[in-house]
């Protein structure tokens, strides 16, 4: 039961639970980083003016992507409106 706790979320995306660890941290840190830059561009409102929407795009079309690597139909990515 413990286990399944680790390793259900990881197993529906497709991913071990050290691969989930990895790529859930990258994306924490993606978003750390960039919520650094937001509130430097709250500040210095001509710094970073488009840099967070930028990585969220991105970030955005990578976790959709990756969403269900052996189906990918399922998990058919579309770029967020602008």
């Amino acid at each position: 039961m413990l286990v399944r706790l680790f390793t259900d979320h990881p197993k529906s995306v497709d991913e071990s639970y050290f691969e989930h660890l990895l790529t859930a941290s990258s994306f924490g840190i993606s978003m750390v980083f960039y919520g650094l830059l937001c509130f430097v561009h709250a500040l210095l409102p001509f710094l970073f003016e488009k840099s967070a929407s930028r990585a969220i795009d991105r970030l955005y079309i990578r976790m959709v992507t990756h969403r269900n690597k052996n189906n990918p139909a399922e998990s058919v990515p579309t770029t967020p409106a602008e």
